[in-house]
């Protein structure tokens, strides 16, 4: 991979909250217990549900119908692309979202939630080939706690997740994460979808562990229908 390529994936990586090789430690439950959050295989942590309070879903319909109304311009992907999008994992032709990355919004949304500035916008392949965007993904540091996740997005209505326990084929580097995780030529033992969800199997895999690859993130379709626009989509 070209040294080009490498900086932008690192910047990225960095802009999401990527760890090297460290363990983060179990965020805090409204009830003040520690509490890990984990599904699909081990390879995804995800917040839970927490009970709808007054206001809620009045400012979860607020932030989407302000992204729909910023973010509408972006239905021409090369729009996107000029203002700084890129497609992320692009060596992985066959994927049922195409996450966009901007590497700027990333680092924005450590300090801020800005609704109109989304870390990547998710765009899902047709069948004639094009690209229909569908939402965006918002990002938060990897150390957020529940409640500074819920002041960005309401626990109740969205869900937040990060990827975890994540083993690279051998060799890989960790710099170029996004790409090894996109190849859609992985071996079915690596990657976030992969059998191996162990430092030790990895290891005796001879491959690279990730005990978390990314912040937290949450998708929005706020271009699909009402009842699709907090479904996390692949």
């Amino acid at each position: 991979m070209r040294a080009g390529k490498l900086a932008w994936h690192l910047g990225l990586l960095l802009g999401l909250g990527a760890t090297r090789i460290a363990a983060q430690a179990p965020v805090q439950d409204p009830s003040g217990d520690d509490h890990m959050m984990m599904a699909d295989a081990h390879h995804l942590r995800l917040t839970p549900h927490w009970p709808e309070r007054a206001g809620d879903r009045e400012r979860a319909d607020s932030v989407t119908a302000i992204a729909r109304q910023a973010l509408s311009r972006y239905e021409d992907v090369t729009v996107a692309e000029a203002d700084g999008y890129h497609m992320f994992a692009a060596r992985n032709k066959k994927q049922g979202v195409y996450h966009y990355s901007n590497r700027q919004n990333a680092f924005r949304a450590r300090r801020e939630f800005d609704v109109t500035r989304p870390t990547a916008l998710l765009y899902q392949p047709q069948r004639d080939g094009s690209l229909q965007l569908i939402g965006a993904m918002y990002t938060a540091p990897p150390d957020f706690s529940l409640d500074q996740l819920d002041e960005r997005l309401p626990l109740s209505i969205a869900q937040w997740h990060q990827h975890t326990s994540i083993c690279l084929p051998p060799g890989s580097q960790v710099r170029g994460a996004g790409d090894e995780m996109g190849s859609a030529r992985m071996d079915s033992r690596f990657g976030p979808r992969g059998s191996i969800n162990t430092k030790d199997e990895c290891d005796a895999a001879g491959g690279v562990f990730l005990p978390r690859t990314f912040g937290w993130m949450v998708h929005v379709n706020m271009f699909l229908g009402a009842d699709e626009v907090w479904v996390h989509k692949h």
